[in-house]
């Protein structure tokens, strides 16, 4: 079997699976569930470490692209042994090519340093050190290849046959999630820590430092919009992006404008600050980009226990975070059916060390208690999942407790 025969078979495997009645409850799920209407809640298996699964030999493509667009499809394969909400679509999005500079999309790095040796976390590694190096930050305008990019259209059609649908992305690099919070490059060009300092020492720097990331942002927004750069393959709200309200994705090569895609948002590098300075420092200045956009989701790993207030003034909002560091009971009490909450399981108790059964029933029987104490509209996502140790099982295990427990309570 050569390389896109490979990739053939394996695409009929996902067409299959995206087609199937399965597929279609899924999809009828999220939709009432993302429009506010109580479902058994959906479970979201959105992080998996896939790698440690790998078998010598599962990987048989030798063309390295193909060899990428394979552990995607072998990724889906995985999935369907599961029985979460997960959707798989009948189709995949390739990027445009999209003018940036080589240093980063706002002309300067925006890196993490080099991880230990076994280690999976590092440490930031500023590009702005000193407070005029802002002089140095740029943002090229938004511009396509569009010959680069119908060739690599081409190519994926070519491979896949006609058995898979492509849609190609071409929004603008800072409409992309952790591009179009502001949080995220912030704190990697800046630094974590230092953030915290300019916020005392120079906050009148800072907050010009952000409006101006935040203009960057609108700008690629306008640009997108204007040059008709939108599909709606560009929903992005940490789920399974269905609901009433807006357009399903699909492959569609028809352009739509933000206000008919979900958009998510968070402050992640913000968790330790207070309300106020939160609200002062960040979400004023995150509210326009939402405001473009039709529905949206916020929060990620962030404790958002003190700040839910201050997002319910965000008109459009419709999915909450509540993660593994929030209190549960009181985020509760403040969503409770006005937004979907979304909850987030710790990983590390989930299953990245082994499935402790009676600790994970005895978890989520109390969350369940809470929810249904306030009339809450939520869903299961397990995320940040680095590891199972290697146990390919671990996370079907789970997500077949996690199904059995919300089966007995909600139908």
């Amino acid at each position: 079997m050569n390389d896109f025969e490979r990739i053939r078979e394996l695409a009929k495997q996902t067409r299959e699976f995206a087609l199937s009645p399965e597929m279609e409850r899924r999809r009828k799920l999220w939709t009432d569930h993302n429009s506010l209407s109580f479902t058994r809640p959906p479970i979201y298996i959105r992080s998996v470490p896939f790698k440690e699964y790998l078998k010598p030999g599962d990987l048989q493509c030798q063309n390295p692209s193909l060899r990428s667009l394979e552990y995607k499809l072998l990724l889906n394969q995985y999935f369907t042994q599961m029985c979460d909400d997960t959707i798989i679509e009948p189709f995949i999005s390739v990027r445009a090519f999209v003018d940036i500079d080589p240093a980063g999309v706002y002309g300067l790095p925006a890196e993490m340093a080099e991880k230990t040796e076994g280690v999976l976390a590092a440490a930031y590694k500023p590009a702005i050190v000193e407070e005029e190096d802002v002089k140095k930050l740029h943002v090229r305008p938004y511009a396509v290849d569009e010959e680069k990019t119908k060739q690599r259209l081409e190519w994926h059609q070519n491979a896949l046959d006609g058995i898979l649908d492509v849609v190609v992305d071409r929004q603008a690099p800072l409409c992309a999630m952790w591009g179009n919070d502001i949080s995220t490059l912030l704190a990697k060009l800046r630094g974590l820590e230092q953030i915290m300092w300019d916020a005392y020492d120079s906050p009148e720097w800072l907050l010009e430092l952000i409006g101006w990331m935040r203009d960057r942002i609108i700008e690629h927004i306008d640009a997108t919009e204007a040059k008709n750069g939108f599909r709606l393959c560009n929903h992005q709200n940490q789920a399974m992006p269905y609901c009433r309200e807006l357009q399903a994705p699909s492959a569609s090569d028809a352009p739509v404008s933000s206000k008919q895609l979900w958009v998510h948002m968070a402050a992640q590098e913000f968790t330790t600050w207070g309300p106020e300075m939160f609200d002062e420092f960040m979400l004023t200045f995150q509210e326009p980009i939402m405001e473009r956009y039709g529905l949206v989701a916020y929060g990620c790993c962030e404790d958002l226990t003190k700040k839910i207030p201050l997002l319910k003034r965000i008109k459009n909002l419709r999915r909450i975070a509540v993660s593994p560091f929030a209190d549960t009971a009181k985020c509760a009490e403040q969503i409770g059916g006005d937004y979907v909450l979304s909850w987030r399981p710790n990983p590390s108790t989930a299953c990245s060390r082994g499935v402790d059964e009676d600790f994970v029933r005895k978890d989520l029987r109390r969350a369940m208690d809470i929810f249904d104490a306030n009339g809450c509209v939520w869903d299961v996502t397990l995320k940040d999942l680095e590891t199972t140790g290697g146990d390919p099982t671990a996370i079907v295990r789970w997500t077949a407790i996690i199904r059995e427990e919300l089966e007995k309570r909600y139908g």
